[in-house]
């Protein structure tokens, strides 16, 4: 038997590919995914799916990720990274499309933006159309959809009004919110997406795909607060512009005020499907909003959406992720040492972040998201995946989760704002019949404005940073007594000469 096309996944780590990969799986196909960071990738993909390490802009690097494909899907969006967004996406378009033409890709599949491409439209939505612009330059069969909002547990719209509907009570509301729309359920478009493998297209094919129903955001914050429930009043205001808008939303939702401009840029044109060829050339019936949104409210209740619009690289507004050297990094690293088997010391580290919050001053945590949320960062408003387990690329709050060994060793890295970049490690290793715990903190300055930022709250860090490890160590003790194991002191002590008396730094000075 002939083996199965191999299909390339771009944008693996986000929203849509994410969940298309494990749909693809679901159905036998041989899948291999392009990424930029593949340990992202790990533990969420099959074992028979291969993942390659590489970037759109990198054009050397897709030789080896486009070997052999038929099929290759552009999930690829960079509205994250700024003012350049557009010049990265024309980039990482043409270099892709140059390079599958190498290759001999048979069909690219891209998901684009709805809209009129005769309109003065914004930077994102013409950036959208630009992009499936390029990759039909390429030669290569293009097949493109074009789709509006997509509703959906994690989505970036549907995050924006489950936030805004649940946190304010009353709202005004610009004209953005009363433009035409025409959303569509997320299992529909990857639907879409599956189905374009089998399209029967030997040229280019551009295909609008939306629900039945044309609707605005007004309307869809309506429906929300009717599905959950809730009395809101929506004040109209003849005049609110997107900057004042997107700083709002950035201070009220998960949105970076960035990625909120855009996104108000794009609402404020109209987004229906003018040709409705997709219901002749598809098998597939899109359903309706109010279907769409009890689905995405039963996910996000859950508490496991599959991926969130966040997960992506894009979206943490960080090139290249992980941070870089910027200069000698600074660290203050404590240890204690607790009385509980390894395995449930690390369960409380686990979890840290969201609801169970940072065992320590819970208050100084939200001020210092409230300040970031004010410089234009992401605050403490996105919420974690799972409460209880981690993976990489997962968001806790203001970090991302970059590497994760069960049971051994947790690093986060900061997505605040800062003249720099900053880790936090913990590390869980045997010790006779207990455990010792690691806490690391490392700062790597970005020119004076680091250093004076890292001295300047310093007795800040040292109290909070000191007051954590305790709370983990308690709720460490609290873990084991739970399982039967007997309860530990509750106030477990530093323990061996580098922790120091009372769970002092280790080293707070410049370290290679």
């Amino acid at each position: 038997m002939a083996a199965e096309p191999l299909i390339l996944v771009t944008g693996a780590t986000g929203y849509v590919g994410g969940r298309l990969v494990g749909l693809l799986e679901q159905r036998g196909a041989r899948v291999r995914c392009l990424a930029r960071r593949p340990d992202f990738l790990e533990g969420r993909v099959s074992p028979a799916t291969e993942i390659v390490a590489g970037d759109v802009r990198d054009r050397a690097s897709l030789r080896e990720a486009l070997r052999d494909v038929h099929t290759a899907y552009y999930l690829v969006h960079a509205m994250g990274r700024g003012r350049d967004f557009a010049a990265a996406e024309r980039e990482g378009a043409i270099n892709f499309g140059a390079a599958a033409r190498e290759a001999g890709v048979s069909r690219i599949i891209y998901l684009g933006g709805l809209a009129d491409p005769t309109a003065d439209l914004s930077p994102h939505l013409r950036s959208r159309l630009d992009t499936g612009m390029h990759l039909r330059a390429s030669g290569v069969t293009v097949v493109e959809l074009r789709a509006s909002i997509v509703i959906g547990s994690g989505s970036l719209s549907f995050e924006m009004i489950r936030a805004l509907v649940e946190r304010l009570p009353v709202m005004v509301t610009p004209a953005w919110v009363r433009q035409p729309a025409q959303p569509i359920a997320i299992d529909d478009v990857l639907r879409y997406l599956v189905a374009a493998r089998n399209l029967l297209a030997e040229d280019h094919a551009v295909v609008e795909i939306g629900g039945p129903d044309v609707v605005s955001y007004l309307d869809l914050m309506r429906e929300y607060a009717r599905l959950r429930g809730l009395r809101r009043w929506f004040l109209p205001v003849p005049v609110l512009t997107p900057r004042l808008s997107s700083a709002w939303l950035g201070l009220v939702t998960p949105l970076f005020a960035r990625v909120g401009r855009h996104l108000i840029d794009s609402i404020r044109h109209p987004s229906v499907v003018r040709d409705p060829a997709a219901a002749a050339r598809f098998d597939v019936r899109p359903v309706g909003v109010t279907a769409a949104m009890r689905a995405a409210i039963a996910d996000d209740e859950r508490r496991m959406p599959g991926t969130r619009w966040f997960d992506s690289m894009a979206a943490s507004g960080t090139a290249p992720y992980g941070g870089r050297r910027l200069g000698n990094r600074l660290v203050d690293s404590r240890t204690l040492r607790v009385p509980v088997p390894p395995d449930r010391a690390f369960a409380p580290i686990e979890r840290i972040g969201g609801e169970t919050g940072w065992y320590y001053g819970q208050w100084l945590w939200r001020l210092r998201g409230a300040i970031d949320l004010l410089a234009g960062g992401v605050g403490l408003r996105r919420r974690r995946r799972d409460p209880e387990r981690l993976r990489p690329g997962d968001v806790v709050d203001c970090w991302r989760v970059d590497r994760v060994i069960r049971g051994e060793r947790l690093r986060l890295s900061a997505e605040m704002r800062l003249p720099g970049h900053a880790w936090l490690d913990f590390h869980v290793k045997p010790d006779g019949d207990g455990a010792r715990i690691t806490q690391t903190a490392t700062f790597d300055p970005r020119g004076l404005a680091g250093l004076l930022y890292w001295y300047g709250i310093w007795p800040l860090h040292a109290l909070v940073f000191r007051g954590q490890l305790r709370g983990i160590a308690r709720a460490a003790a609290r873990e084991d007594a739970r399982h039967g194991a007997g309860a530990v002191d509750d106030a477990a002590t530093p323990a061996g000469p580098t922790a120091g008396a009372a769970g002092r730094p280790i080293s707070k000075h410049p370290a290679g």
